[in-house]
């Protein structure tokens, strides 16, 4: 059985409620009929609900059992406009501006029916921006109690892959935060090993990653990962993290025996640290497309209730891959 499977296994044994409110998106709408046939979450979808079955009629698709809200006959628009104003109201937030928002925004309004307990997660950016799905996930859910940092990872399953674990891998960030200091890399480390742990049920063996292998190189950016990995010693001593490593090093047992010899970490990595944003990003997409590997997110950690953001190249199976994660970080929560 594959991870992701696995993941559905679990989704399905205490079923949560999803909003997806990207209703104009096709890959939406067949992900929105996939996930209920294979009743891995309850759906609510954000929209005219004419418009949704036509376009479910058009790609000759069902979506029975799908809860489908239109915001401008909404009963609860007003009580959401007051969620909203009350979240906001100290930034300049009015009532009539919150409604107006509830009914031109869906994102928004389905954030709002997670913090109303309406919906116990969100998945959105098939065709937003990360950030159009973050910012009322910050403005309105906050994030959970004890966190510094919220960040974004992706769960690469890799096939007929030797390393990792089983071939998964969690990779962090490569969605969100573009330059993260040394305590920020610290502490994107701390949550990518609790959403490894909770996720994959496995170990979490995470090394901070560099151009460099112990001193191998001399740099400004090379120092940032040093300083992130002395950071996480200290306020993270439970975790088994090394750095810096390069990329084989932190793969390969016949690399890490030359380059890190000793290091608990090297050659067994199951969570990879990027420096900042462009390797990252630029790091999960080689895999996914040269490897063939499935990617799911990125994932958001952080934030009080599950909301997760998509890559506008995704396709309707990753959207159920990530709905299927979302329950399960819900099922946590």
């Amino acid at each position: 059985m594959s991870y992701i499977d696995v993941i559905k296994e679990k989704a399905r044994m205490d079923k949560k409620t999803i909003v997806l409110p990207e209703t104009t998106d096709k890959r939406t709408l067949i992900a929105a009929s996939n996930i209920m046939k294979e009743r891995i979450a309850d759906i609510i979808m954000i929209g005219d609900e004419e418009k949704i079955m036509d376009g479910a009629t058009w790609l000759e698709i069902e979506l029975d059992g799908v809860k489908i809200i239109n915001p401008k006959t909404c009963e609860k628009l007003d009580d959401y406009a007051n969620i909203l104003y009350e979240v906001r109201k100290n930034k300049g937030m009015t009532p009539e501006k919150a409604k107006e928002i509830l009914l031109t925004d869906p994102l928004t309004f389905g954030v709002i029916m997670v913090k109303a307990n309406e919906a116990d997660g969100m998945v959105a950016g098939a065709c937003h921006a990360t950030a159009d799905t973050l910012r009322p996930a910050l403005q309105i859910l906050k994030t959970a109690p004890g966190v510094k940092l919220v960040s974004g990872f992706f769960l690469m399953c890799v096939p007929d892959c030797e390393f990792g674990h089983d071939g998964t891998f969690l990779f962090a960030d490569c969605g969100l935060n573009q330059d993260p200091t040394a305590e920020e890399l610290a502490a994107i480390a701390e949550s990518s090993a609790r959403s490894f742990k909770s996720l994959v049920g496995a170990k979490p063996v995470i090394a901070m990653l560099s151009h460099s292998t112990r001193g191998s190189a001399k740099h400004a950016l090379v120092d940032k990962v040093v300083e992130a990995t002395r950071i996480a010693h200290e306020q993270y001593p439970h975790l088994t993290l090394d750095g810096e490593l390069q990329l084989d090093a932190a793969l390969v047992p016949s690399v890490a025996k030359s380059k890190a010899p000793g290091s608990d970490v090297a050659g067994k990595a199951n969570v990879l640290i990027f420096p900042n944003l462009d390797s990252g990003n630029i790091g999960y997409k080689l895999v996914q497309r040269l490897a063939k590997a499935e990617a799911y997110g990125p994932m958001l950690q952080g934030i009080a209730k599950p909301v997760n953001d998509l890559s506008r190249g995704c396709s309707w199976q990753d959207i159920v891959g990530v709905v299927a994660l979302t329950a399960v970080q819900a099922q946590l929560a």
